[in-house]
């Protein structure tokens, strides 16, 4: 977990003082390498390390963007609500990999995104995520979030599949619950 905080202080520092700003609809991508500490078994990245890359990403394009002045700074914060994720190929260990963030779009409280995870220009796996910003423990309208933050679309509702991914999120909770 040290590692984890280490390197987000690492993020916000990089975005404050040396990395340029970005655009919260470009695609930001970031090489990275599969440390032996990554890894199961000292061979391929553990299961875990991915969400681990995919939270690195999310919160640099939260630092270098004008979100951050528009969420944090207002006492708004990032909630996650779901991830998914599909494995195509295990990385190994000492290989580097590209890891890309892509606005996938967003709802009046949810804003999804698609996290690749290339090596050679060949897709080893896909991850979605599904983030709300909170408040007083109440959801703010990503709309104004989105809009405030320098993106001048009014909407970009995101792909059907992307929605249907997430569909049945809360029915699960329900069945649980029973």
């Amino acid at each position: 977990m040290i590692y984890y905080w280490l390197h987000m202080l690492y993020i916000y520092i990089g975005a404050k003082l040396f990395w340029t700003k970005v655009d919260l609809e470009s695609d930001l991508s970031r090489v990275r390498t599969v440390k032996i500490l990554d890894c199961d078994g000292l061979r391929y990245m553990a299961n875990s390390k991915y969400f681990y890359y995919m939270d690195f990403i999310r919160f640099e394009i939260l630092f270098r963007s004008k979100l951050y002045d528009n969420t944090f700074k207002k006492g708004i914060f990032p909630v996650l609500g779901s991830q998914k994720f599909i494995y195509k190929k295990p990385l190994k260990r000492w290989n580097k990999f590209k890891i890309t963030l892509t606005l996938e779009g967003w709802d009046d409280k949810w804003v999804y995104h698609r996290q690749t995870f290339e090596q050679k220009g060949e897709l080893y796996a896909v991850g979605y995520t599904k983030v709300a910003f909170w408040k007083n423990k109440k959801a703010i309208d990503m709309r104004k979030i989105i809009y405030d933050s320098g993106f001048h679309k009014l909407e970009m509702k995101p792909s059907e599949s992307i929605i249907n991914m997430f569909k049945d999120d809360y029915g699960i909770l329900q069945t649980l619950k029973e």
